[in-house]
C-alpha cells in the first residue's frame, strides 16, 4: 500500500524553496562584498568607486527583495551592510544621516547598520586627525555621538531587536576611545 498524502507535492515545493535559498545565499555574498568595497573606497575618499559599488548592491537588493518574506534573516545582514555603507557615504558627502525610509531598507537592519557606522566614522575621525583636520574630526565624532544618543532610548529584548545591545555597547566603547583621542 502506498500512502497518497501529498509528499510528492511537498517535495517539489521544498526543492523550489531550496533553489531560492541557494540563490539568496549566493547573491548575499556578492552584495556584502559590494558594500565592503564601497566602505574601503570611502576611506580612500574615492566616492566614485564607492557609489558604483553601492549602486551594484542596490540593484542586487532590489532583485532579492522578492525573497525577503521567505528568508528575512539572510537578507537582513545585506540590508545592514548596505545601510552602514550608505550612512557613511552620506555623512562624508552630505554631512547628514539618511533615514531608513530614504534608503528603502527595513527598520532593524537599518538600526544595526547605523550602530556599525559609528566604527567607520571613528576611522574617518582618525584619518582627519592624521591630516590635521581637527574640525572634520570633531564633526565625525559629533555624528558618532548623535547616532548613539538617538538610539539610547531603545530598550527591547534580543528577540525583538537582535544583537542591538551588543552593538550599542561596542559603539559606546568606540565613542569613549575616540573622545580620548580627540582630546
Amino acid at each position: 500500500m502506498t500512502l497518497n498524502i501529498g509528499i510528492d507535492e511537498i517535495e517539489k515545493k521544498l526543492f523550489k524553496r531550496e533553489k531560492q535559498f541557494d540563490e539568496v545565499l549566493s547573491e548575499n555574498r556578492k552584495l556584502v562584498r559590494f558594500c565592503s568595497n564601497a566602505i574601503k573606497a570611502l576611506h580612500a575618499h574615492d566616492l566614485k568607486d564607492a557609489k558604483a559599488n553601492l549602486n551594484q548592491a542596490e540593484k542586487g537588493l532590489k532583485a532579492l527583495s522578492k525573497n525577503y518574506d521567505e528568508f528575512p534573516s539572510h537578507l537582513d545582514h545585506v540590508y545592514q551592510e548596505y545601510s552602514e555603507a550608505c550612512i557613511v557615504l552620506s555623512v562624508i558627502e552630505s554631512r547628514k544621516i539618511p533615514s531608513y525610509v530614504d534608503l528603502k531598507v527595513p527598520e532593524i537592519p537599518f538600526i544595526l547598520g547605523l550602530l556599525d557606522a559609528t566604527g567607520e566614522l571613528k576611522r574617518e575621525m582618525y584619518q582627519s586627525l592624521r591630516h590635521r583636520k581637527k574640525k572634520d574630526a570633531e564633526f565625525y565624532f559629533t555624528m558618532m555621538e548623535e547616532i548613539y544618543d538617538c538610539l539610547l532610548p531603545l530598550r527591547f529584548s534580543n528577540s525583538i531587536l537582535p544583537d542591538f545591545r551588543r552593538k550599542q555597547d561596542v559603539a559606546r566603547i568606540q565613542i569613549e576611545q575616540a573622545r580620548g583621542e580627540l582630546l
